[in-house]
């Protein structure tokens, strides 16, 4: 099942160079046809698989702050740390 733990783990793990960008895709777009979403999250989920599931086409690029408003809405709070 896809929750908003789970997008945001596969989110960071993107931001942090654990996965690339076209693994992040697939993910996403794996998730859109999957449909095994979280109930009571299913349309926030669902448009932010879309977003993710598009970031790999020129004009769906995305940027850091288009991952912040996805944290952001995913009931986060980001925060950047040098390690």
């Amino acid at each position: 099942m896809i929750t908003r733990q789970t997008v945001r783990n596969q989110i960071l793990a993107f931001l942090n160079h654990e996965i690339t960008l076209a693994q992040l895709v697939d993910w996403a777009e794996d998730g859109v046809f999957e449909a095994d979403l979280d109930e009571k999250d299913t349309e926030l989920l669902m448009e932010i698989l879309a977003r993710l599931g598009a970031a790999d086409m020129e004009q769906f690029h995305l940027e850091w702050e288009d991952y912040y408003n996805m944290l952001s809405q995913l009931g986060y709070k980001p925060q950047v740390v040098a390690a």
